[in-house]
């Protein structure tokens, strides 16, 4: 049985829940009362605690400022009406958390500690937890170097956060994505499978220039002949062609999302063909343009079942079938609602109860 962490809780003085728009909440600019904070030193993790909300004071030396040491995780915790809330599938996100570690040169974090953290901070804010359809508490665990140290060396010290927040729809419309051929997110060899903050960052601009010019979001191609899809900005590309379930194999360019894995066993407990593989440029325009594609989607954390309504490459533009008619991805939409809810059975185990 794993053992209960020894965290310190010390609670707000002033919550700010009866100030907070439960009808308006922008994605990721609204949080709750509390946050976790541990810190790394000595080769341990130490000083385990929840703390009000708020601002920390750090050296401008640090070194995830000046080289980049800084990851995060993303998952949603759920209310169901019975008035339990879980987590969707930590242990998954733990593993990869730990992958982002190894490849950044930073500490793992033992999976206690990220399960424990998590909890303590939705327990303690589980009226932050909304109620209403398609909202959640989106919970955002993360760590960066706190060595304030000029020198291109990993830090010897970090801090491990989390916060919480209440969301609604990450997209609130059909996507109209553009395949990108020019500019690259990821290369072999390189840490696209991280989720650090500086794949992030170096997004920003060819995301900018798409939005300029009317698409939502972008679908990345690989970076030696931008042949081959890899995923979109804000989740795993997922396609049914011909009757099978085609994303990309999660390798070291592209990020092993859960909501793709989610999605996987659920094709596979339905009958459908899976394949994870190389995928294609011109297989998917082809499939555009004789009916073949008959699904397309951006599967996520934040994004969950995000629909594609146009692709377009090379300035041609094609457009897809009403996502309303598409019976796989609002099968798994329905599907995913109703057990992260509660109002399925989770024959998986991929709901973590919060005590």
């Amino acid at each position: 049985m794993t053992e209960t962490l020894d965290i310190k809780i010390t609670k707000t003085t002033h919550s700010r829940l009866a100030e907070t728009d439960f009808d308006n909440l922008p994605f990721g600019k609204t949080f709750s009362d509390h946050m976790f904070v541990a810190d790394y030193a000595d080769g341990e993790w130490k000083n385990l605690q929840v703390i009000p909300y708020g601002e920390i004071g750090l050296s401008p030396a640090i070194s995830a400022l000046h080289y980049g040491q800084a990851f995060f995780e993303g998952l949603k915790a759920y209310k169901h009406a019975d008035g339990k809330v879980t987590i969707f599938r930590p242990d998954k996100n733990a593993i990869r958390f730990n992958k982002s570690a190894e490849r950044l040169c930073m500490p793992t974090l033992p999976e206690e500690i990220f399960l424990q953290s998590m909890a303590a901070v939705v327990d303690i804010d589980r009226d932050w937890v909304p109620s209403k359809a398609n909202h959640a508490l989106y919970i955002r665990p993360f760590m960066f170097a706190t060595d304030p140290y000029l020198g291109v060396t990993p830090s010897a010290t970090y801090k491990y956060m989390v916060l919480a927040g209440p969301v609604g729809p990450y997209f609130s419309k059909t996507l109209r994505v553009k395949i990108e051929t020019y500019y690259t997110r990821a290369a072999e060899g390189g840490m696209g499978f991280a989720k650090a903050a500086g794949n992030y960052g170096s997004s920003m601009l060819p995301a900018r220039k798409a939005a300029e010019e009317g698409f939502d979001q972008l679908i990345w191609t690989d970076a030696k002949e931008h042949k081959y899809i890899e995923e979109m900005g804000a989740a795993n590309a997922m396609f049914l062609l011909d009757g099978k379930l085609i994303t990309a194999e999660a390798k070291d360019t592209i990020l092993d999302g859960v909501t793709r894995d989610t999605v996987i066993a659920l094709a596979k407990e339905w009958g459908i063909p899976v394949e994870t593989r190389k995928v294609s440029v011109a297989e998917i325009i082809k499939g555009a343009k004789n009916g073949k594609l008959t699904d397309a989607f951006g599967a996520g954390t934040a994004a969950t079942i995000a629909s594609v309504g146009s692709i377009s490459v090379d300035g041609e533009e094609y457009f897809l079938s009403d996502p309303k008619t598409r019976e796989f991805s609002q099968k798994v939409l329905k599907t995913l609602d109703a057990v992260k809810y509660g109002n399925a059975p989770d024959t998986y185990g991929w709901n973590y109860l919060v005590s």
